[in-house]
């Protein structure tokens, strides 16, 4: 299996670098000079890696070409590319539809979206893909697991969901300065919340189909200070906000 990937920011190295730990029927791999240190780290790295001489390159040598750039660049670059009929291509850009990929793309190939996040790299987290493909979601389901999304609007609530990342560091930021303006270290708060925060993520990895409902009672005492603390942080306000937040980002999704 020949890989080439247009784009070498940090979802690359992390799908590259996820890809070299757990797959051995990968012959080669072919990444964009256009971020020339992290290329030239992934080919370092990984004797099958080389630094394409453009994007064309990239393209020529790749039965999969993967699409790592930026949306505001993407039609400008993928409209500069000649791509090969039939050949296989998954768009990480996000909020550009298939319909207007295919169009840029301008020749019969297979598209498939697939929302990759930086915790690949260690083989960790979920990978959103759509349309279905089994060959991309056996790709994907080797960095952590795959979910194929059954029609587009699964797949955008996805994309939506993936948003959470920054307000859950944002949580954690908060608490600590809280601690911190109470007489705590700013060190000694983080180290308390990574720890606190790592070891719920455990439990959520091991819960099976236990629901969040379930996993929030498990850890509340009735009238103790877990439950006081939801409960304040839902009257005034938090848990609207958060849902607020996310029909927005999801319309923003929709109408791109």
């Amino acid at each position: 299996m020949k890989l080439g990937f247009v784009g070498s920011g940090a979802i690359t190295e992390a799908v590259v670098t996820g890809l070299m730990k757990s797959r051995s029927d990968i012959s080669a791999v072919v990444v964009s000079p256009r971020s020339p240190h992290v290329a030239a780290r992934l080919a370092e790295m990984f004797p099958i890696v080389r630094v394409g001489a453009d994007n064309q390159d990239v393209v020529d040598s790749a039965e999969i070409v993967f699409l790592a750039i930026r949306p505001q660049i993407a039609e400008e670059v993928v409209r500069e590319l000649s791509f090969r009929k039939g050949q296989h291509v998954v768009s990480f850009i996000a909020a550009v539809q298939i319909e207007a990929l295919a169009g840029w793309i301008d020749v019969p190939t297979t598209i498939t979206r697939a929302i990759p996040l930086p915790f690949v790299a260690e083989l960790r987290g979920a990978t959103a893909i759509y349309p279905p493909n089994d060959q991309i979601a056996d790709l994907f389901s080797s960095l952590g697991t795959a979910l194929q999304a059954k029609d587009l609007k699964q797949y955008d609530l996805f994309g939506a969901a993936s948003a959470l990342m920054a307000t859950y560091f944002g949580l954690l930021e908060t608490s600590a300065r809280w601690l911190e303006a109470e007489g705590m270290s700013y060190d000694q708060a983080s180290m308390y919340l990574k720890q606190l925060f790592g070891a719920l993520s455990h439990v959520t990895d091991t819960s099976g189909e236990q629901s969040f409902v379930a996993m929030a009672s498990e850890f509340s005492t009735k009238g103790g200070l877990n439950e006081q603390v939801f409960r304040e942080f839902t009257e005034n306000g938090g848990t609207k906000a958060l849902t607020l937040a996310l029909q927005s980002v999801l319309k923003r999704i929709e109408q791109s």
